[in-house]
């Protein structure tokens, strides 16, 4: 499938095909079956022998022509943000962009390109702000910091047609809706900062906006389980936001209490909650099983890693010794994951009803 992709991503490049026909004939070679020439072949009958076929291959890492191009890429915009300013990266930004997006359609730069747009934004806006000093603080300085990013982002995207770009317009958009939506609240309730004055009720505004995204990111991804358009590179791009979103989400309602404020945990043992925790990153493992997505597994590895190091050190076992005898426990455990993800997947799966699993990315 890697193979499918690289020849069809090499035909964009040299103008044979647009990067949008890309995807779908891709998908449609797939389907029937026509693989493209003796590599993709080579692949098929890897698969066949037991390797393991990677349904989430980044797209964005196609060479080291494209991994030498980006760090001239960061090179350049830090060399010119520290000689200037971070107002004047946005036309070195553009410059780059239509040379290496839109003439040479190189996907890692348009991705760091991409993630530049985010920092100027943010960083000009706050420039602005601290410039005009209209005295604005909390949450109304957060929904300000955030209002010129959707438009910019969705400027970026309208021009460029990069798929991270898309995310992260969409992500974008929620950040802006849910701060505003902790302002008003905080205005109807007469606080400043709701979220620290109501934190039970934040938490579950945070967990159901957690839910939303997700929600997002199956749309795409539920679209093209072959994972062969860019709307998988989208979901992708949506999954690395959603896990953590998801995590935090849950964490808070394990940890948070009445007083502390949304983003304050509570000072509790962390042993007594460390089942908890166990619990949470095991279900987000299962839901990242089940969809194919392994930023699920990856998202909770720093709480996994607290809550095995908390329950060594309430036993006393291992001494000093406990953090890194956790590390070791983790690493294993991801290794097995990682290692195992097919047939871990294979009994994930395998209670599930027909049509969900149809709709779900295949076996392999």
């Amino acid at each position: 499938m890697d193979a499918l992709r690289q020849v069809l991503d090499g035909a964009a490049e040299k103008g044979l095909i647009t990067a949008e026909q890309a995807g779908p004939l891709g998908a449609y070679l797939a389907q029937r079956g026509v693989l493209a020439g003796g590599a993709a072949s080579a692949e098929l009958s890897g698969s066949v022998a037991g390797e393991i076929v990677d349904t989430e291959a980044p797209r964005f890492i196609r060479g080291f022509h494209d991994v030498l191009i980006t760090i001239g890429v960061l090179i350049l915009l830090a060399g010119v943000g520290g000689l200037g300013s971070i107002l004047a990266l946005l036309p070195v930004i553009v410059v780059l962009a239509e040379i290496l997006v839109v003439r040479q359609r190189l996907a890692l730069p348009a991705v760091v390109l991409s993630l530049s747009t985010v920092i100027w934004a943010v960083f000009t806006t706050m420039f602005v702000l601290d410039r005009l000093d209209i005295g604005l603080d909390g949450t109304a300085w957060v929904l300000a910091m955030l209002l010129p990013l959707p438009f910019v982002m969705g400027l970026f995207y309208w021009r460029y047609r990069i798929p991270i770009g898309l995310s992260i317009l969409l992500l974008s958009v929620f950040a802006f809706l849910l701060t505003a939506l902790f302002y008003l609240l905080g205005v109807a309730a007469g606080v400043s900062d709701f979220a620290d004055a109501y934190p039970t009720p934040s938490a579950a505004i945070f967990a159901l906006s957690a839910v939303a995204l997700f929600s997002l990111a199956m749309r795409y991804d539920l679209s093209d389980p072959a994972r062969m358009t860019r709307r998988s590179d989208i979901a992708f791009w949506l999954h690395l936001a959603a896990a953590p979103a998801l995590l935090y989400a849950m964490l808070c309602f394990v940890f948070l209490r009445q007083g502390n404020g949304l983003f304050s945990l509570d000072r509790m043992q962390a042993y007594d909650s460390a089942g908890k925790v166990l619990a949470i990153v095991v279900v987000l493992m299962a839901i990242g099983l089940v969809i194919d997505r392994r930023a699920f597994v990856t998202s909770g590895l720093l709480s996994l890693i607290a809550a095995v190091g908390s329950i060594l050190s309430h036993g006393e076992i291992g001494g000093g010794s406990a953090v890194f005898i956790a590390l070791s426990i983790v690493g294993a455990f991801v290794l097995a994951i990682g290692i195992g993800w097919p047939q871990l997947r294979r009994l994930a799966l395998g209670g599930l009803p027909e049509d969900l699993k149809a709709k779900l990315p295949p076996l392999r």
